[in-house]
C-alpha cells in the first residue's frame, strides 16, 4: 500500500449510460450537472477516462476486479462473473460493511455481480432484490452449472428490458434513484452504529434507455417532448426499421439531458447530507459512468455495436484528502485502476484469488501509471511484461465482446421490418481498441479496422488505417501488444453452441417463451 493506508469509507457512484459531453461540470452548455459543479470543487476531474468496454456488465465486473472483459470472462457471450474475487469480497473480509443498490438488470446475484455485497438491492418493481438475492438466485445459479443454458440469461435480460420499458413510461421505472439515496443514508448510519467502516456502491439507471424523466426536469430540458412518441429503442433505429430526423434527435436529447439533472440533484442531496453529517471530509467518493450513449453519430443509437469515445471516454470525478482539486486534461485513467483506488484507500489487500494491489494502478500514488518503477505486484494478471517495460503507460485499452442480447433484438427489429442484417458488419464484430489522449486504433473482427487522431480529430471522422500516422502505428503496436497478451484471436460463438445440447423440453419451453424459433 501506499501513504493513504485507510481504514476510510468509500461512495463509488455509477451514472449508467452518462456521455460526458452532456455534463455541464464537463463544459456542456445546459445546467444538466450543477451539484456536479460543486463537487468538482473538492474532487479531481479527470477529462480521459477510459471504460473498458461500452455496456454494464463487463464494465462494472473490471470494476470490482481489475481485470480487462477478457480477463474476467463476464461479456454476453457468458454473461457471468465467475473464478474471481471482488472487491466487495476483500473488503468485507477486512471488515468493512458493504452494500450496492441499482435497478440494472446485470448488477445482480445471478450474474455474481452482487458477491461479497453485505446487503443489496436491485430495486425491480418486477422482480424485487429480496426474491433475488434468496430461493430464486440459488435456483438461477443452479441451473447455469449447466453450461448450455446460460443463453437462456440473455432473453431473460431481454425480458426484463421489455418490462423495464412499460413500467417507465408510466413513471415508475426509471425513478429510483431517490430511493436509492435514501437507501445508502440507512445503511451509512446502521454501518457506523455497528462500529464499521463502510463500502457502499450505487449504479444510478435514470440516464438508461427508454426515457421518461420526472416532469419538473422534462419541463426545464425537454419542454413539449412527449417522451411515448419519439423513438425509445435504439434497435429500431440501428437496424434501418425507423428513421429520426434533427428534431426527434433534439427531443430525444433533450430527454436524455433531463434524466441526467435529475441524477445529479439526487447526487447533490447525498453529498450535502454527508457534509452536514461530518462524514465527507475522510470519505473516499468517486463518481463515473460505466460507459456513453450515440445518438446517430457513425450512424448508431445506443450503447452497442462500436467502441467510439462518446461510448468509452467517459466522466470520472474523484475526492480524496490527498488527492488536489482540479481537471486533469492529460492523464489518461482505466477504470478497472478504480478497484486498486479503493484499496489504497482502505488500506485493504485483496482477498484469496482476487487481483492484487498494484500502487502503479492507484489514482492515490504519486507514481499512478509509472509501471517501470512499481514492482509488479505476484500474480497480477493485468500487469503485463509491456507494462513493466514502461511500454503501455500511456495507453488503454477496450475490449468488446459480440452483444449477444442486443443482436437478437435488433434481428428481430430488421425481420419485422424485411430488412436482411450483412453478417458482416459491425453489429457482428468483436471489437478491441487502444488509446492513449491522442489517438487511437480499433481491430474489428468483421470489418475493416478504424484509426483516429483524437487530438485533430475528436469526432474520429477521418479513419486513418494504412497512412503513415506515428501515432497510429505506435497505437497499433501497442494493441498488438495487448492482443498477444490476451492471447490473440477471439473464440466463435453461435447460437448454435449454445444450443447443442440442450435437451428438447427445454428447447420447447424456451420456444413457448419466445426466446428462441
Amino acid at each position: 500500500m501506499s501513504e493513504t493506508d485507510g481504514p476510510g469509507n468509500v461512495l463509488f457512484v455509477v451514472m449508467d449510460t452518462v456521455r460526458q459531453s452532456h455534463l455541464s461540470v464537463y463544459g456542456y452548455d445546459r445546467p444538466t450537472t450543477p451539484n456536479l459543479e460543486d463537487f468538482a470543487a473538492d474532487a479531481r476531474v479527470f477529462e480521459e477516462a477510459v471504460a473498458p468496454a461500452p455496456w454494464t456488465l463487463p464494465v462494472h465486473a473490471s470494476l470490482f476486479t481489475g481485470l480487462y472483459p477478457t480477463q474476467h470472462g463476464a461479456t454476453q457471450e457468458n454473461p457471468y462473473l465467475e473464478g474471481a474475487t471482488t472487491l466487495a469480497e476483500s473488503l468485507s473480509a477486512a471488515g468493512y460493511a458493504t452494500a450496492c443498490y441499482s435497478s440494472n438488470a446485470w448488477i445482480t446475484p445471478y450474474t455474481n455481480l452482487a458477491d461479497g455485497f453485505d446487503d443489496q438491492d436491485n430495486f425491480f418493481q418486477v422482480m424485487p432484490g429480496d426474491l433475488l438475492s434468496g430461493p430464486l438466485s440459488k435456483i438461477w445459479k443452479t441451473m447455469n452449472d449447466n453450461d448450455t443454458l446460460r443463453s437462456v440469461a440473455d432473453r431473460l435480460v431481454e425480458l426484463g428490458n421489455t418490462a423495464h420499458e412499460y413500467f417507465a413510461e408510466s413513471g415508475g421505472g426509471d425513478t429510483k434513484t431517490p430511493e436509492i439515496v435514501d437507501r445508502v443514508q440507512t445503511f451509512v448510519e446502521d454501518s457506523e452504529e455497528n462500529g464499521d467502516e463502510w463500502f457502499s456502491f450505487v449504479n444510478l439507471m435514470d440516464a438508461h434507455l427508454p426515457y421518461h424523466p420526472p416532469e419538473a426536469f422534462a419541463d426545464e430540458f425537454a419542454p413539449g417532448v412527449d417522451s411515448t412518441a419519439v423513438c425509445q429503442n435504439s434497435k429500431e433505429y440501428n437496424s434501418g426499421a425507423r428513421d429520426i430526423d434533427d428534431d426527434e434527435w433534439e427531443a430525444i436529447q433533450g430527454l436524455y439531458d433531463a434524466e441526467i439533472a435529475h441524477i445529479d440533484h439526487h447526487l447533490g442531496r447525498l453529498f450535502e447530507w454527508l457534509q452536514e453529517t461530518d462524514r465527507w471530509e475522510d470519505t473516499l467518493v468517486v463518481v463515473c459512468a460505466d460507459h456513453g450513449e450515440l445518438f446517430g453519430e457513425h450512424g448508431l443509437y445506443g450503447h452497442e455495436f462500436g467502441v467510439y469515445d462518446p461510448l468509452v471516454n467517459v466522466p470520472l470525478m474523484v475526492k480524496h484528502p490527498e488527492l488536489d482539486a482540479g481537471r486533469d486534461t492529460e492523464t489518461q485513467v482505466e477504470l478497472q485502476d478504480l478497484y486498486h483506488t479503493v484499496l489504497d484507500h482502505a488500506g485493504v489487500d485483496a482477498d484469496t484469488g482476487g487481483e492484487p494491489f498494484d500502487r502503479a494502478r492507484s489514482l492515490l500514488a504519486a507514481d499512478y501509471r509509472e509501471f517501470a518503477s512499481v514492482d509488479a505486484p505476484r500474480g497480477a494478471r493485468s500487469r503485463f511484461a509491456a507494462h513493466d517495460e514502461g511500454e503501455l503507460d500511456d495507453y488503454a485499452f477496450v475490449d468488446y465482446h459480440r452483444p449477444v442480447v442486443e443482436l437478437n433484438q435488433l434481428e428481430s427489429k430488421a425481420s419485422a421490418a424485411g430488412i436482411d442484417l450483412d453478417t458482416d458488419s459491425r453489429f457482428y464484430s468483436r471489437m478491441r481498441a487502444g488509446r492513449r489522449v491522442d489517438g487511437k486504433y480499433i481491430r474489428n473482427e468483421r470489418i475493416p479496422d478504424e484509426a483516429y487522431r483524437l487530438d485533430t480529430d475528436p469526432d474520429e471522422l477521418a479513419d486513418l488505417v494504412g497512412s503513415d500516422d506515428e501515432v497510429v502505428a505506435a497505437t497499433e503496436d501497442a494493441l498488438r501488444t495487448f492482443e498477444s497478451e490476451m492471447d490473440g484471436e477471439w473464440d466463435d460463438v453461435t447460437d448454435e453452441d449454445v444450443l447443442d445440447d440442450m435437451g428438447d423440453e427445454a428447447k420447447d419451453r424456451l420456444s413457448d417463451l419466445g426466446y428462441i424459433e
